[in-house]
C-alpha cells in the first residue's frame, strides 16, 4: 500500500475562519461551501470566454481558461487523494486559481502590468483573484465578496509563490514568510502538468505542430510515442498522439506524487505547522519527472509561444488593451457609465485595470469596437485541422 501524508492533511477544524463569521452549515463542510461559492461566481463563469493559450483559436477543440481549470481540478484531486490530503480544499483552490486572469492570457496580464507600472503599481492575477473574492463578487446580502475561508484566500495568493513580510504589504495578513499547506502547494505543479499537456495537444490538434516536430523537440515524448505506436500500430496518428500524451501526463502526475512523498519523508515534518515553518515547499516532482518539464516548456516556448504567429497575435491584442486603457483614462465619464458600481474611492487607473481585467475576450472585443472601432488583428488563419470522427 502506498504511504500517505494524512498527518500533513490540513485539519479543517483549525481553519482561521472567514472574515465575516458565519454559522456552520448543517451538512456541508466549510471548504465545500468555498468550492461551491467559487463555482457559482460570475468570475468563474467568465473563464469560459478567456484565453488559455491561443487567442481566437480556429479549432473548436482548443482549451479555454475554464476547461483548463477543470483539468487542473481533476488532476489535483487525483494527487490529493493518492497522498491522503484534503481533496475538497484542493478542488476549491484549483477552481479559483485562475479567476483573476484578464482577457488574452499572459499577454493581457503583461499589458495590464505595464499600464499599472506607469502609476507605480502592478497587476498580478493572483492578487486580482483576491480582490474578486473579497470585493467584486456581490452575491450575498450579509457581506461583500464570497467570504471564503482564510486557507482558500491564502492559497489563491500563495499557490504559485511564497513572499516575505513586507514584500506585498496588502498581503501581510496571509502569513508572509511561511509556506502554505501542502494542498495549496500542489496547485502550481499540477497547473504545469495541465497546461503543458494541453498546449501540446491544442497545438497538434490545430496542426500548428506536426508529430515529427514534437518527437524531435521533446525526446522524452519520442520514447513514449514509439512505445505507443508499437503497441497500437493500426491506430490513427491522432489517436496515437493522444495515447502517448496521456501516458506522458500520467508519468508527470506519478512523479509529483512520488516526489512529494519523498520530500516530506526527507524533511521529517510531522504536522501542518511544521509544513508552514519548513524553509522549502514540499510539493515537488521526483527527478525524472522534474527533468521532463524543462524540455517540454522549452519546446513550447520555441515552437509555439515565441512563434511569429503567436507573438503577432499577442502584440496586437496587448496593444488594443493599452488603447482601451488610455481611452478610459482620457474619458473617465465613459468608464463610470459602463461600470457604475466600481468603488468611488479608487484611483482611476486602478478602477480601469479592475474593469478590463474582469472582461472576457468577447466582452473586450465588443467594448473596444463600440468605443474605438473595429479591432483589426491582421492575423493569418491557423491551419484548419481535418474533422475527426467523435
Amino acid at each position: 500500500m502506498m504511504p500517505t501524508l494524512e498527518r500533513l492533511r490540513f485539519p479543517e477544524e483549525n481553519s482561521l475562519g472567514r472574515r465575516y463569521p458565519e454559522a456552520a452549515h448543517p451538512y456541508r463542510r466549510s471548504f465545500q461551501r468555498d468550492r461551491d461559492r467559487l463555482v457559482h461566481s460570475h468570475a468563474f463563469r467568465r473563464l469560459e470566454d478567456k484565453t488559455q493559450a491561443f487567442i481566437r483559436p480556429d479549432s473548436d477543440h482548443s482549451r479555454n481558461r475554464l476547461t483548463h481549470t477543470f483539468e487542473v481540478a481533476q488532476i489535483a484531486r487525483t494527487v490529493a487523494s493518492a497522498l491522503g490530503l484534503d481533496e475538497i480544499l484542493v478542488e476549491a483552490l484549483s477552481l479559483g486559481h485562475d479567476i483573476g486572469h484578464p482577457p488574452f492570457g499572459h499577454a493581457g496580464e503583461e499589458e495590464l502590468n505595464r499600464q499599472m507600472s506607469r502609476f507605480g503599481g502592478r497587476f498580478d492575477h493572483n492578487i486580482h483573484a483576491l480582490r474578486i473574492v473579497e470585493i467584486f463578487e456581490r452575491r450575498y446580502a450579509r457581506f461583500p465578496g464570497l467570504n471564503l475561508t482564510f486557507e482558500v484566500r491564502e492559497g489563491l495568493v500563495k499557490h504559485s509563490r511564497d513572499f516575505a513580510p513586507g514584500e506585498f504589504p496588502e498581503l501581510d495578513e496571509f502569513l508572509p514568510g511561511q509556506r502554505p499547506p501542502i494542498e495549496a502547494q500542489l496547485i502550481d505543479p499540477v497547473d504545469e502538468i495541465a497546461y503543458i499537456s494541453a498546449d501540446l495537444d491544442d497545438a497538434y490538434s490545430a496542426r500548428f505542430l506536426s508529430i515529427e516536430e514534437v518527437i524531435n523537440g521533446v525526446p522524452e515524448y519520442a520514447e513514449i510515442w514509439h512505445a505507443t505506436c508499437a503497441e497500437f500500430p493500426s491506430a490513427r496518428e491522432d489517436v496515437q498522439f493522444a495515447e502517448a500524451l496521456r501516458r506522458l501526463a500520467e508519468l508527470l502526475v506519478s512523479g509529483l506524487i512520488d516526489g512529494t512523498l519523498a520530500a516530506a519523508a526527507e524533511s521529517a515534518v510531522q504536522d501542518v505547522q511544521d509544513v508552514r515553518r519548513f524553509p522549502r515547499r514540499l510539493a515537488r516532482f521526483e527527478a525524472r519527472a522534474e527533468s521532463l518539464n524543462p524540455a517540454q516548456r522549452g519546446f513550447l516556448f520555441s515552437r509555439v509561444y515565441r512563434s511569429e504567429y503567436f507573438q503577432r497575435s499577442c502584440r496586437r491584442h496587448a496593444a488594443a488593451m493599452g488603447e482601451l486603457f488610455q481611452f478610459f483614462l482620457e474619458n473617465p465619464e465613459r468608464m463610470r457609465s459602463l461600470q457604475p458600481d466600481s468603488p468611488h474611492d479608487e484611483p482611476p487607473h486602478l478602477a480601469i485595470c479592475d474593469y478590463i481585467a474582469g472582461m472576457t475576450d468577447g466582452f473586450f472585443y465588443r467594448t473596444y469596437e463600440g468605443l474605438l472601432g473595429p479591432l483589426e488583428t491582421n492575423d493569418p488563419p491557423m491551419p484548419i485541422p481535418p474533422a475527426y470522427p467523435v
